[in-house]
């Protein structure tokens, strides 16, 4: 099975911007569709981005959509979320995940990371 680490979280200002990488090890990421989730305190796992195994499509929620941008190195089995103009809403533990349905990377992944800490302060 594929293991997933990410990195890049920490505090920003509202505005700034970060950029979040998934590592994938044991199983190349070539073959699974990549996406992203966040949660928030109190909240349920919710959501961000995917994107297809070939890079083909990508899919975004309406809260991050215009702001957002996931892509993926398949060379370097990482993929990635460049997170500009952002709020104090979007403070949230972020979890990278791998599945090999597109409908699954965005619902129900099989595959998840240990997820990393965005904190936007206002």
């Amino acid at each position: 099975q594929v293991q997933l680490v990410e990195s890049g979280g920490g505090l920003v200002q509202a505005g700034g911007s970060l950029r979040l990488s998934c590592a994938a090890s044991r199983r190349t990421i070539s073959t699974y569709n990549m996406g992203w989730f966040r949660q928030a305190p109190g909240k349920e796992r919710e959501f961000v981005a995917a994107i297809m195994w070939n890079g083909g499509s990508t899919d975004y929620s309406d809260s991050v959509k215009g702001r957002f941008t996931i892509s993926r190195d398949n060379a370097k089995n990482t993929e990635y979320l460049q997170m500009n103009s952002l709020r104090p809403q979007d403070t949230a533990v972020y979890y990278c995940a791998a599945d090999s349905s597109w409908v699954g990377v965005r619902r129900a992944p099989d595959y998840w990371g240990q997820g990393t800490q965005v904190t936007v302060s206002s």
